[in-house]
């Protein structure tokens, strides 16, 4: 039987991982210049697609990713690379361009749609948060009812994403063309960070680095 703490831990330390409020942001840069309709979709895509990732992680992932011969740690350093290279777009305004050249070839609704990646996997569901689905499974004893519970949680934490990335429209509005682009280089400055602590986190946990504190 899983008790009412135990869910509550369970939310905080889901809702700290995946952060809802600092997605946002990264969601807001992400999808610069495109229309409220589409912004929409891809949140609601992203937030599916991230649901169906963490549940599937949480019953299976750590069995999947060891019997290919894939180590947590691993899986933790390669996130952290793609998301570097997803910032290093942000930082210099390599995606709004592409969006612009699409746009020119009247292609610019459907090319670059980033809800699978990076905003489904690996901001919403990440390592972290993929390791997390396994660690509150396995302490809820893998039973039906644990499962359905964490489960539940993690569902709850996504909504709120979700209800975050919507609320994203009105802040682009708010700050204006200037805002917005200073805002994209400032989070695609702090990706970039997020990314490196992927990789440092993946390189502690095999040893090569001192342990690091981090919520992811």
């Amino acid at each position: 039987m899983v008790d009412i703490a135990f869910l509550i831990t369970a939310f905080v330390t889901l809702f700290v991982v995946i952060d809802p409020i600092g997605t946002a942001p990264l969601f807001l840069a992400l999808t610069q210049g495109m229309s409220a309709a589409r912004r929409r979709v891809i949140a609601l895509r992203a937030c599916v697609i991230a649901v169906i990732l963490l549940a599937l992680f949480g019953l299976a992932g750590e069995d999947f990713l060891r019997a290919i011969g894939i180590s947590m740690p691993a899986f933790q350093i390669a996130g952290g690379i793609l998301l570097f290279l997803t910032a290093l777009d942000m930082l210099f305004d390599r995606r709004a361009r592409r969006r612009a050249d699409h746009a020119d070839e009247g292609d610019g609704e459907h090319a670059d749609d980033p809800s699978v990646f990076p905003l489904a996997m690996p901001l919403i569901a990440g390592p972290g948060a993929m390791a997390t689905m396994v660690l509150l499974i396995n302490d809820a004893g893998r039973g039906i009812e644990g499962i359905a519970l964490i489960t539940g949680v993690m569902l709850v934490v996504i909504l709120l994403v979700l209800l975050a990335f919507l609320a994203a429209g009105p802040i682009e509005r708010l700050l204006r063309r200037t805002g917005t682009m200073v805002m994209t280089r400032l989070f695609g400055l702090l990706l970039a960070a997020l990314s490196v602590q992927f990789v440092m986190n993946g390189a502690a946990a095999i040893g090569l680095l001192p342990v690091v504190q981090s919520g992811l």
